[in-house]
This record gives structure tokens, C-alpha cells and sequence, in this order.
């Protein structure tokens, strides 16, 4: 069985809602606004000093109203620890549930899912202490995105489901799109597809009816991750190569970026290399020049995962290590995690797995640190294969036990499928034929409850095994 890469970024991810300040009337103020010189047209600079300065004065109104105006500007701009900062100096003049909701949306982009959890849930409820209903669904929403963050399926669906009623209760036609989209991709991602579609289709009826441009290009990408999702390359292409011209002509150069990542993922896949690190390599000045850090380091790692198909390892390396200090930098913990976990199964295919084991400890322990429970089980999967091959079968039994563990609390079928076959070969080393035989069983079972596509392939492990137990 093969290694578990960490999953390059594609638009299947939870979406953020924006929350605070995205209408005129979100209420996002407690108290009312004073006016403050300089109006729209003062520059991200102008507001920084208005709020030091409102910080420094400790006139907690202006300091509010300066902060949103600009964490909103630099959350376009994935500069998250600016956001963090400045969210943290409001926090001084006393508890502001803007503040708290921008915090907890710049420490989930950064690794920090605990702690995100922790920010929303306090905005939560002064939002509806205060009764400001738009604020209260969005920060529902982001609570989902936090537990579909790190693998737990089923909070995640719990609190997209809480946001979806309120939102059409108020009329937010756009924030219930984006509800739509996230319970699809949830769907999606327990391998339940036609419900997926089903609200990816409502949703991009929405967005289209509201004249969303740049939402429908999301919607029409998730619907493209959808077919990809089951290997249906064709049709995720086209789906990608629909939403590229709408971010272009929205002028959404990050949604053009990881538009572009994905066409490159596809023919990546399709075994074209060659065009997809064309289309990587159209991406990366792209992320560079509108400073989306995250998904710089996440083109990186396509490149370097396209070199690792290609059997050239140095070359995979050398982008994984660019990655790395890039997520070190923008203190994202869960790409720092993934760019560890890749470095490390590049020293394992170049046959240095002292190197390999040291990476993937050191990631393992990251993800555990964060409460990433999915970045766990791809870990601990990668160490144990490790195992396997180099004979430690008791080791990588334990390791796989542990993983099938968490991916059964978080609902994870679909990689249950690879990590139960694998199991099963495990069990097959250790002349456990009639054991190997059930997990391979299962493995089977949840390939077609979710048109895996190595459904074929899982069939035909369990027919040699059954064969070989009739012997």
C-alpha cells in the first residue's frame, strides 16, 4: 500500500463567513459609531494609526470600529498574524466580540484550532447576549469550519446545520450559500455524494440568483473537488476550468491561484506533469503578489509532490523545504505539520528512515499539540507504513490500530478504506490470514458505501486473500 500524502490545498476546504462588518446592518458595534476623519477613503496605514492610537487613548469605540476596518482588509490578504496582533490590542480596552471573532478566524488559518475554537465560542455568545442574529450565524458556520478543520465530520455538520435556519430566518441569502457549501463538502467528504451535490447545486442556485460571481466560481470548484473526489477527472477539470475565468474576471487573483492549483492537480493525476507544473507555476507568482502565504506553501507542495510522482526526490525535497519556513513564518502549525510530514516521506523514498521517522515525530507532534485529529491519522499512517516495510509489523499494527481509531470518531470512511486494507496486509505478514480477511472485508464494505474509486482494486485484494485461505 502506498504512503498518505498530506492533502495539497483544493476548494473543498470549509468556508470562512465574513461576519463582522460585511453589512451595513451586521451590527457588528455595540455601541453606536462615532465618526472617525478620513471616511473609506483613508488608507490601511491611516486606520493602523487610528487604532494605536485609540488603543493608546483607551477610547475602546474608535479603537473597534478602526480594527475592523482593517482585519478585514488583511484577512483578504492572509496576513493573520497582523490580524492576531491587532485583534489582541482591542482585546486590552475590555471583551469585544469582533475582536473575537477575527482572532479566532486568524489562529484557525494558522494551525491553531483549539484556541480558534476558544475566540468563537466566547464571540458566540456576546453576539447573542446582544442579539445580533448575522453575527451569531456566521460565527456558527466558522465553529463548523474548525471541527471540519481537524476531522471531527459530525460537530462540524452539527453547527453548519445550527447556521443554515438562522440565516434564512434573516434573509442572508449569500451566508446561507455558503452554509450550503459547507454541509456539501462535509457530505462529500463522508462519501455521501448526491447529498453533496445536492447542496452544492442549491447553493450555486443562490449565488447565481444574487449575482455572487466570486461565490459561484467557489461552488462550481467544490463541485469539481466533488468528481475529483471520486476520480472523475474529466469532469472536475471542466468544473475547475469554469470557475477560472470567473475569479479572473471578479479579479479574485487568490481564487485564481487556487483555481489554478487544482487544474494542476488534475492533470497531475492524469499523468501530464508537464502541464500541471505549468499551471503550478502560473499559480505561484500569483500567491506571491497578492501575499496569500498559505497558498504559496501550498503550490510548493504540489510541485514537490508532481517530483515525487516523477521519481525525483532532491527536486521534491527542495520545494517541500521552501514550505516549510513559509508556514514557520506565518505561524501556520498545520502547515508547518504538513510540510514535516511530506519532508519526511521524501528521506524515507530516498531510504534514510532515521530521517523519515525524525520528521514525521516531529509533525505528529504538532498535530497532536493543535488537536488536529485528521492530521494525526495521516501521521500516525505514515509511520506506520514505515514500520511495515521495514518488518516492525507489531509496531505498524499498533500504529494503524491507532489510526482506524480516530478515523472512526471523526467519521472519516473514505480513508478508512486504505488504512484498513492496509491493516490487512499488516495482518497477512503475520500469518493472521483469516484476520487480514476481515479488514480487508471492511475495507471493501466502505469503498462502496463510498464509491471509492480503488473499489475495484479493494475487491480484487479480498478475492487473493480468500483464495489464498482456501489453500
Amino acid at each position: 500500500m502506498g504512503r498518505m500524502d498530506s492533502e495539497p490545498r483544493k476548494r473543498g476546504a470549509p468556508q470562512v463567513t465574513d461576519g463582522p462588518g460585511s453589512t451595513p446592518d451586521s451590527g457588528w458595534a455595540a455601541e453606536p459609531v462615532p465618526t472617525v476623519r478620513g471616511g473609506l477613503a483613508a488608507t490601511v496605514a491611516q486606520w493602523v494609526e487610528v487604532h494605536r492610537l485609540a488603543v493608546l487613548g483607551r477610547e475602546p469605540t474608535i479603537a473597534r470600529d478602526a480594527g475592523v476596518r482593517v482585519t478585514r482588509m488583511w484577512l483578504r490578504r492572509s496576513r493573520f498574524a497582523d490580524v492576531a496582533a491587532l485583534s489582541n490590542a482591542t482585546l486590552t480596552l475590555g471583551l469585544d466580540a469582533d475582536a473575537l471573532y477575527h482572532l479566532g478566524w486568524a489562529q484557525l488559518s494558522t494551525g491553531q484550532p483549539r484556541q480558534a475554537l476558544a475566540n468563537y465560542e466566547r464571540a458566540l455568545n456576546l453576539y447573542r447576549e446582544a442579539g445580533y442574529r448575522y453575527n451569531e450565524a456566521a460565527t456558527l458556520n466558522n465553529i463548523g469550519g474548525v471541527y471540519d478543520n481537524v476531522g471531527d465530520r459530525q460537530r462540524a455538520l452539527a453547527y453548519y446545520m445550527e447556521a443554515l435556519p438562522v440565516l434564512r430566518e434573516i434573509g442572508d441569502r449569500k451566508g446561507e450559500a455558503t452554509a450550503l457549501t459547507n454541509i456539501g463538502t462535509v457530505y462529500g467528504q463522508r462519501g455521501e455524494r448526491k447529498q453533496a451535490l445536492a447542496c452544492y447545486v442549491e447553493a450555486l442556485t443562490i449565488r447565481q440568483g444574487i449575482d455572487d460571481r466570486a461565490g459561484e466560481a467557489t461552488t462550481v470548484a467544490n463541485i469539481g473537488a466533488l468528481h475529483e473526489g471520486i476520480g472523475d477527472h474529466e469532469r472536475a477539470l471542466a468544473s475547475y476550468e469554469q470557475a477560472l475565468p470567473i475569479f479572473r474576471e471578479v479579479g479574485n487573483r487568490a481564487g485564481e491561484a487556487t483555481a489554478l492549483n487544482n487544474i494542476g492537480l488534475v492533470y497531475d493525476r492524469l499523468g501530464d506533469h508537464e502541464r500541471a507544473l505549468a499551471y503550478y507555476a502560473e499559480a505561484l507568482p500569483i500567491t506571491r503578489e497578492v501575499g496569500d502565504r498559505a497558498v504559496e506553501a501550498a503550490t510548493l507542495t504540489n510541485i514537490g509532490a508532481l517530483y515525487g510522482t516523477l521519481g525525483d526526490h532532491r527536486r521534491a525535497l527542495a520545494s517541500y523545504e521552501q514550505a516549510l519556513p513559509i508556514t514557520r513564518e506565518a505561524g501556520n502549525r498545520a502547515g508547518e505539520a504538513t510540510a514535516l510530514n511530506n519532508i519526511g516521506l521524501v528521506y524515507d523514498r530516498l531510504g534514510n528512515h532515521e530521517r523519515a521517522l525524525a520528521h514525521l515525530a516531529e509533525a505528529l507532534a504538532i498535530v497532536r499539540e493543535v488537536g488536529n485529529r485528521a492530521g494525526e491519522a495521516t501521521t500516525r499512517y505514515n509511520i506506520g507504513e514505515i514500520q511495515r516495510r521495514q518488518g516492525d509489523f507489531a509496531g505498524a499494527k499498533d500504529s494503524l490500530d491507532g489510526v482506524l481509531k480516530i478515523l472512526r470518531a471523526i467519521g472519516d470512511p473514505r480513508m478508512e478504506v486504505k488504512v484498513s486494507s492496509t491493516m490487512a496486509f499488516v495482518l497477512l505478514s503475520m500469518l493472521r490470514v483469516d484476520e487480514a480477511i476481515e479488514f480487508q472485508r471492511r475495507a471493501v464494505v466502505l469503498a462502496e458505501r463510498t464509491s471509492h474509486p480503488s473499489l475495484n482494486q479493494m475487491r480484487a485484494i479480498l478475492d487473493q486473500l480468500q483464495r489464498m485461505r482456501r489453500r
